[in-house]
């Protein structure tokens, strides 16, 4: 226990100054670090033909994102496929099938970092560097840039004191963002994280393969085949920007990846800074520093009855074991080296936020411990990815200002802004898209077995799809393993799930924000609905809790929960 506790302050003492400094990045404010990045950027606005002082509508913005992302996915999915015939390829390896190329290339696109392929063994190390890293340092800037713009919408847009009723508002220039985001705070981190992984052992050469022989010839087994490469950079990539995945296809589990306890520890802080400093980011960001402790407090009370619910599972007995061993925490699929207990804090802190990496097989958790995995990632705001997971968390916000409005009397308001019907409709399509998406090719995967290719019998075969579905829609990347998933159903299926856990996720609530920012805003009354109080955190956990257990309480009794309660059973 004292060792989740050191992780975790070290994550929260880290992330409060790195808030400020992300904060002060989106305003745009001086620093004396533009001596170095000031004249990069200058470059970057004149390859892209950009004026940076020029701000845009929630349209302009949201076309921006998408147009940037449909060039970067063709240009990643034409990369893996002609991997064969590009240059960094020592080992030889043949470019992917076209399906498998195509959810590869949504899965990074989307910042989710879903693989059905084992990375060491189907990309070469320019496929890995130039069409998994660099989505890995973007994706996630985007994701932040979104935010960004969704909460000067709220506000009223940069353009508040000047703009008229119901006209546009500037919500920020989004290649600004995107360039200062990932020049200044994301680049500069990975640097530094890549640096203390290499110290740690972890590899960082362009060298092709190595050549074992076994010690032990009684396994048939001639020589060892040891893929290395670049990994420090894409390990820190992946950690830093809640990208998920690995070099290697069981990602942090390896040894090669994750050699040392401090290496574990640097690489679960990783996970969870940046998406904690996002949330420090809000006070200093638009200037209410209770907005800050609403947020903060909400998503650590999640997080912590989330985290106690998972290290308490892992630390019983595996019930396929029980008899059959001296009794301790459940072992089964985990890294001896790291234990139960720091298995359990990767598990719950990879799916409270969107990395979905691993440090043990989620596969082989106690059924509370997979529930848990799976509550995460179905609420998927607790920390969740960067930027994604605030811009989900604001959406949880808006509904329960509308539920509470309802509840007293009281019209609807965000900042003095009304909420009215158009706004609420467009956030409840998004709690039905959700709910749509993941049980209706839950479903169509159980209904067809023999296309699926499902070969797991009773609730954890259930849960098995369930999971992969929910990690793909969360952005998470994760899964329970043993599904055959490098098929044409999978690869297609979750690539269609990947993209509607995506675009309209951000687009929408987006949308939402640009359409409050151009209504009047009436003064804060004794009769206004005070939102950034211990009284309304408590409402909003409430909300999030009934939306996410209504919704998804039949197809989890399917799953993990049948489980759970069959081991408990007399």
């Amino acid at each position: 226990m004292a060792e989740v506790i050191l992780i975790l302050g070290l994550a929260v003492v880290l992330a409060w100054p790195l808030g400020h400094y992300l904060a002060r990045v989106l305003k745009g404010e001086t620093s004396r670090a533009d001596v170095v990045f000031a004249p990069v950027e200058s470059m970057i606005y004149g390859l892209l033909r950009v004026d940076p002082q020029r701000g845009m509508s929630w349209r302009g913005y949201a076309l921006a994102f998408l147009l940037s992302n449909a060039v970067l996915g063709v240009f990643a999915w034409l990369v893996f496929m002609l991997q064969h015939q590009l240059p960094l390829n020592p080992d030889g390896i043949p470019g992917m099938r076209w399906d498998l190329a195509l959810h590869t290339a949504i899965s990074f696109l989307t910042n989710t970092n879903q693989q059905h392929y084992s990375g060491q063994a189907q990309l070469s190390y320019l496929s890995q560097m130039v069409g998994i890293v660099s989505l890995q340092v973007l994706t996630p800037m985007m994701g932040l840039g979104i935010a960004a713009a969704m909460l000067r919408g709220l506000f009223g847009g940069r353009n508040a004191a000047t703009a008229k009723e119901g006209e546009a508002r500037d919500l920020g220039n989004y290649w600004v963002d995107v360039t200062r985001l990932t020049l200044r705070v994301f680049l500069p981190l990975a640097l530094l994280v890549a640096l203390a992984l290499t110290m740690q052992g972890v590899p960082s050469t362009f060298a092709g393969a190595k050549t074992a022989q076994p010690i032990d010839a009684s396994t048939g087994m001639s020589e060892q085949v040891i893929p290395l490469g670049p990994v420090a950079a894409m390990v820190a990539t992946k950690q830093l920007g809640t990208n998920g995945g690995g070099w290697y296809g069981p990602n942090s589990a390896v040894p090669l990846e994750n050699p040392t306890p401090l290496a574990n520890a640097i690489e679960i802080i990783a996970i969870v800074v940046i998406p904690l400093a996002v949330v420090f980011m809000l006070g200093p960001f638009t200037g209410r520093r209770r907005l800050t402790a609403l947020v903060f407090g909400v998503m650590a009370t999640l997080s912590l009855v989330s985290l106690g619910a998972a290290l308490y599972s892992e630390q019983q007995p595996n019930a396929a074991t029980a008899e059959l061993a001296a009794p301790g925490p459940n072992l089964e699929g985990k890294e001896v080296r790291f234990g139960a207990t720091a298995s359990s804090l990767w598990a719950a802190v990879t799916t409270q936020t969107a990395n979905g990496s691993v440090n043990a097989m989620h596969d082989s958790l106690n059924p509370l411990a997979g529930t848990v995995a799976l509550v995460n990632m179905l609420i998927n705001s607790i920390w969740g990815g960067i930027g994604c997971g605030l811009v989900g968390h604001l959406v949880f916000l808006l509904l329960s200002i509308f539920i509470a409005g309802l509840m007293t009397g009281r019209t609807p308001e965000v900042f003095g802004r009304k909420l009215e019907t158009g706004e609420v409709r467009l956030l409840s399509f998004l709690v039905v898209l959700q709910s749509l998406t993941i049980l209706g090719f839950s479903a169509l995967a159980l209904a067809l077995p023999d296309v699926a290719g499902t070969s797991n019998p009773g609730l954890h075969g259930i849960a098995q799809v369930f999971y992969e579905y929910t990690s793909a829609y969360a952005n998470n990347g994760s899964g329970f393993e043993g599904l055959g998933d490098a098929t044409y159903w999978w690869n297609l299926s979750t690539s269609a799930t990947l993209l509607l856990g995506r675009y309209p996720c951000l687009i929408v609530p987006l949308m939402v924000a640009g359409s409050l920012a151009r209504k009047r805003q009436a003064p804060h009354t004794a009769g206004s609905l005070d939102i950034e109080s211990a009284t309304f955190g408590a409402t909003m956990i409430a909300v999030i809790v009934l939306i996410t257990v209504l919704s998804y309480l039949p197809a989890l009794v399917l799953g993990t929960v049948g489980e759970q309660l069959m081991l408990a059973a007399p």
